[in-house]
């Protein structure tokens, strides 16, 4: 059975999750491409670290140990599955 997915903008703080799926289409070439270069894919554990109080500022997640700021648009283009 597969674990629902939700877009990573969705995750809570200090969530832990796995990368199901990502929209490549939805983004543009460079965004894409950074996503790719930063190790960005399916199967990468990811934690939502910091999200904007406002709503509609960056986000910043941690893979690995590296941790990243992605735009909001970005974030929503990766969906995840919570993990335990």
């Amino acid at each position: 059975m597969l674990s629902p997915t939700l877009s990573l903008v969705q995750l809570s703080r200090d969530a832990r999750a796995v990368v199901q799926a990502v929209d490549w289409q939805s983004l543009s070439l460079p965004e894409a491409r950074r996503l790719r270069e930063l190790g960005l894919d399916e199967g990468v554990a990811v934690e939502m670290v910091h999200r904007s109080t406002l709503g509609g500022g960056p986000i910043a997640c941690r893979i690995g140990r590296m941790t990243i700021a992605l735009r909001r648009h970005v974030a929503r283009a990766i969906h995840v599955a919570p993990s335990a």
